[in-house]
This record gives C-alpha cells, sequence and structure tokens, in this order.
C-alpha cells in the first residue's frame, strides 16, 4: 500500500482537502492551539457600547444642552466630544498596542474640538471629516506595496480568521500567488470604502454645518451631522466593506478546501 502524501510541517494533513487535524502534535498544530488560547480571553467590543458612546451620547449633548440657559456651547462641546475620546484611548489601552485607524478617530477628535473651540470657519469641519477616511483609504492603497498591508489587520486578522490554517493549506495546495492576488483586490475594495466615506463625509457637513464655530446652532448642527453619519456614512461604506469581506472569504474557501467553520476561530464552548 502507498502512503498518502502528506505536507511537511503540517500535523495530519487531509491531501485532499486541505484540512488540518488539531489534534495532532506537530508546530502548526500547537501554534494553532495557542493562537486559539489567546483569543478566547480577548474581550469583544460590544457594537451597541460603541455605538452608543460614539455617536449617540455626543449627537444628543451636542443638540439638547448646547444651549446658553443649559451647558452652553463650550461645555457642551467638550462634554460631547470627551466620550469618544475617552473611548479611544481606553480601547487602545485595552489592546495594549498601537492602532492606525483608532489613532486617526482620536486626531479627528481633537480636531473637531479645535475647530469649535477656536471658533475657526466651519468649512474646515467638512476638510477634516474627508480627509480621515481619505487618509485611511490612501494608507490601504500604499500599504499594498510593503510587508505589512493594512488589509491583513482590518480584514485578513488573526482575530477573526484562523490565519495559522489557512496559511498552511494555501501553501500546502500551492495557492499562495493566488491568494496575494485576492488580498490585492481586497485592498482596493476596503480602500474603495473609506474614499467613499470621505466623499459622503464632505458632502454631509458641507449640507448641514453652515453656522460660525463656537456658537450654539454649531453645535446643534454638528450633533445633527453626527446623528445621521451612520445611515447616511457608515452604512453605504459598510456595505461596501461587507463587499470585501465576502470576496475574501469565498476566495479562501476556494483556494484551501476549508469549510467557513474552520475558517474562522472557534469559539470557547462550556464557558472555558
Amino acid at each position: 500500500m502507498i502512503p498518502a502524501p502528506t505536507c511537511p510541517g503540517i500535523a495530519s494533513h487531509d491531501p485532499c482537502c486541505g484540512k488540518i487535524d488539531r489534534s495532532s502534535p506537530g508546530s502548526i498544530a500547537q501554534r494553532m492551539n495557542d493562537q486559539d488560547t489567546r483569543h478566547a480571553t480577548a474581550k469583544p467590543e460590544n457594537p451597541w457600547v460603541s455605538l452608543a458612546i460614539n455617536i449617540a451620547i455626543p449627537a444628543v449633548i451636542l443638540m439638547k444642552l448646547s444651549g446658553e440657559d443649559r451647558l452652553g456651547p463650550v461645555v457642551s462641546l467638550i462634554l460631547a466630544l470627551s466620550f469618544p475620546l475617552m473611548y479611544g484611548l481606553q480601547d487602545f489601552v485595552r489592546q495594549r498596542r498601537f492602532n492606525f485607524i483608532s489613532a486617526l478617530g482620536v486626531v479627528s477628535i481633537l480636531l473637531t474640538g479645535g475647530i469649535g473651540l477656536l471658533e475657526l470657519d466651519p468649512k474646515w469641519i467638512a476638510v477634516k471629516e474627508a480627509a480621515v477616511p481619505g487618509v485611511i483609504g490612501l494608507a490601504v492603497v500604499l500599504s499594498m506595496k510593503t510587508r505589512y498591508p493594512i488589509v491583513r489587520s482590518l480584514l485578513y486578522s488573526d482575530k477573526i480568521i484562523d490565519v495559522v490554517a489557512v496559511e498552511a493549506a494555501l501553501e500546502h495546495n500551492g495557492s499562495r500567488a493566488e491568494f496575494d492576488r485576492v488580498l490585492a483586490v481586497a485592498s482596493w475594495l476596503l480602500a474603495g470604502s473609506f474614499f467613499l466615506s470621505s466623499i459622503l463625509n464632505f458632502t454631509l457637513a458641507k449640507v448641514i454645518v453652515k453656522s460660525p464655530s463656537g456658537t450654539t446652532a454649531f453645535n446643534e448642527e454638528l450633533g445633527r451631522m453626527t446623528a445621521l453619519s451612520y445611515p447616511v456614512i457608515v452604512l453605504p461604506s459598510m456595505a461596501v466593506m461587507m463587499v470585501a469581506l465576502w470576496y475574501l472569504f469565498r476566495s479562501i474557501k476556494r483556494l484551501t478546501h476549508m469549510d467557513l467553520e474552520e475558517i474562522f476561530h472557534p469559539h470557547p464552548r462550556g464557558g472555558r
């Protein structure tokens, strides 16, 4: 009997379908299990809390508490911006590592506060709103030529994908070059979502924010823009990003012959 061919360095790899046996000893399997343990202990972000702190609470404060008979435009602006600012800093401390996009978010908040407190021309709000996602989109494109493309942090991330298993299956099936092309297409789709956000941000800010900064009307318009940012900006941009995710996962499944449940990190069971 001729023994079934195996892939060097991969324990108990099924040569027909590219699946990896996690229970077998070996360097790849051990690294996969170690990676699963790390991700099982990571506390995922609550999207509802994020929406409340970054959008809902600041919008309510700016629209309802900016009057001179309440907090006033300066105090309400500082209070409204403190919520997403502290949330971003807390996320930085929790992750214990520098995140380029989170850092840009904090800079964006500080710029908004600076424009309002220094009473600059409100046109700078539109410029700032367009610049931040535009810079991220440009960074995504430029990073494609580096060893660490941003798409690997946002879409092809080891926080959600079992990267070690996928990489092993790609090597076994000889699909590495084709997968690199897939990542390039996914990068352009991801960059497109940020460029779309940039255009929508600029348009929304120009249409809504027209009053002089440092006034109650300016704060109320800023709050209205924040409240509308989710349906007008976030949802369309998220739709483009979901297309990029769908394309990436479909391609991984095709190139590795892995099932979707094998591509994603397994969730801990029984409270472990």
